[in-house]
């Protein structure tokens, strides 16, 4: 009986061990997601040099409950797409959103968020309230984001609307450029507007959301890319925000960063 009960011992430890090693071999898994880390609230780099922001969280979230390990990696929005079609990373997480275009080449998890796209405008502006408004002016937009797109599409579409569209690089620099006297509005997502008005001092006195932009097309889902066909970080990235949805913790995160 005494060899007995040793064995069955022996077996039951070699057991534990085998389900420890498997469980730290899940854990080991990691996964590289890519951010252009300049649009706050959903990534950006605070006064300390940390990447920060909604989706920072919402990604560091998803690593938790699913146990794996996430890096996050800073990219310029410029080729942050074609580093995903090229294998650099798994999955981009900047405030992507959803387009027919862009479903073509991209799988992605289930919305994050619902935006519209907004004109930000210099304080003391009157003329600005919507699309037509624009007509005439000079009007910034960040670099290939869906903002740019709608806006000549519009052009395109409406021959007698004649405005001046400069893109940047990153959206604050369309900013600075609007401050500096260089442009008369900034067409851009709404969540991203509203944190330059709302929640930088910087910006607060000097800016206001002088309307929506929501003839340039309908709201927009905002949601994590990854791509097509890569149903290992879908599940992943699905599995942890239903998770995350569940246990009040996206509430929690919306609310931290003023996401409405």
């Amino acid at each position: 009986m005494k060899k007995l009960g040793t064995l069955v011992l022996v077996m039951l430890l070699a057991a534990s061990a085998l389900l420890f090693a498997q469980g730290q071999k899940e854990s080991s898994k990691s996964y590289v997601f890519a951010a252009n880390c300049a649009w706050p609230p959903l990534e950006f780099v605070d006064e300390n040099g940390d990447i920060v922001g909604f989706e920072i969280d919402l990604v560091n979230e998803i690593a938790k409950v699913n146990n794996v390990q996430i890096t996050i990696r800073n990219v310029a929005w410029e080729g942050i797409f074609a580093g995903l079609a090229n294998g650099a990373y798994d999955a981009v997480a900047s405030g992507v959103s959803v387009t027919e275009e862009r479903k073509a080449t991209m799988d992605f998890s289930t919305p994050i968020m619902i935006i519209t796209q907004a004109i930000l405008a210099p304080i003391a502006d009157t003329s600005l309230s919507n699309t037509a408004s624009l007509n005439g002016k000079v009007v910034g937009v960040q670099l290939g984001t869906t903002g740019h797109i709608f806006l000549d599409d519009f052009m395109k579409k409406n021959p007698s609307f004649k405005a001046t569209i400069k893109a940047y690089d990153e959206i604050g620099f369309a900013i600075e450029d609007m401050l500096n006297g260089n442009l008369q509005a900034v067409v851009t997502d709404s969540v991203i507007a509203s944190d330059f008005v709302l929640s930088n001092p910087n910006y607060a006195s000097k800016l206001k959301v002088a309307g929506s932009a929501s003839d340039l097309g309908d709201p927009e889902p905002i949601a994590i890319a990854m791509l097509k066909g890569n149903t290992e970080v879908l599940d992943l990235v699905n599995n942890g925000l239903k998770q995350i949805e569940a246990s009040g913790k996206m509430a929690e995160l919306k609310k931290k960063w003023n996401i409405l």
